[in-house]
């Protein structure tokens, strides 16, 4: 099989808030992103979702990755690919999702 991204992917396990919408998520679900690109990420979390459903993806890349604060990054777009996998003995769901819109916000500088 080849390689079909167009993007470099970077092996990142950070904490990742998804909403989807259209499954009447309302409340925020908790996951971990297992690597992520400008276009795409992939995370793992308890509950089942379906390939083709919207989401709302929120994360915070940390002081160490950014060379200095924090940056929160709120992006939009689209589950691609769901799978079943077992982690720490638990049944889980991977998700691989393509980012169709994001933005980055800087944390406030400190007084």
């Amino acid at each position: 099989m080849s390689e079909r991204r167009g993007t470099r992917r970077y092996d990142l396990s950070l904490p990742v808030m998804i909403r989807i919408p259209a499954q009447g998520f309302a409340e925020t679900q908790s996951g971990r992103t297992r690597d992520i690109s400008t276009r795409g990420l992939y995370f793992v979390i308890d509950r089942d979702v379906r390939a083709g459903s919207e989401l709302d993806i929120m994360l915070t890349l940390p002081r160490e990755m950014t060379n200095g604060e924090e940056v929160l990054v709120k992006a939009s777009g689209k589950i691609v690919r769901v799978e079943s996998r077992m982690e720490d003995g638990n049944e889980r769901q991977g998700v691989a999702a393509v980012i169709e819109r994001y933005d980055i916000m800087r944390a406030a500088a400190s007084a």
